[in-house]
């Protein structure tokens, strides 16, 4: 994996390990992409790492993976009546079932 950074005023496109944190013009590329990047006529590419390897997820991955699943099982907490405000009981549920655009239809019997 690489991470890919645009330089306009140098018309240089940087390519290097992948970056921790998420900046503006910057893009992650697998091994794959990263190895057969071209950039436009009148730039010049820097390879910070001449090869780039697929690695698979670190710990820190997986720990991360197994938080956002213990959080998305939590149930939600229960709404708390305020005296002097609105309550919301009068909204309809949101519909959580979503109707298929297909339907079956039946062939003439013969």
């Amino acid at each position: 994996m690489a991470t890919l950074t645009y330089v306009y005023a140098d018309s240089t496109a940087v390519l290097g390990p992948l970056a921790t944190l998420a900046e503006p013009h910057s893009y992650d590329l697998c091994a794959e992409h990263a190895s057969r990047l071209t950039a436009p006529r009148g730039w010049e590419v820097v390879r910070l790492t001449p090869e780039f390897v697929e690695t698979g997820p670190s710990h820190d991955d997986l720990l991360a993976l197994a938080d956002a699943v213990r959080e998305a099982g939590r149930p939600a907490p229960a709404a708390v009546a305020v005296e002097g405000l609105p309550s919301a009981a009068h909204l309809a549920e949101p519909e959580t079932r979503r109707r298929g655009h297909l339907r079956v239809l039946r062939g003439e019997e013969d």
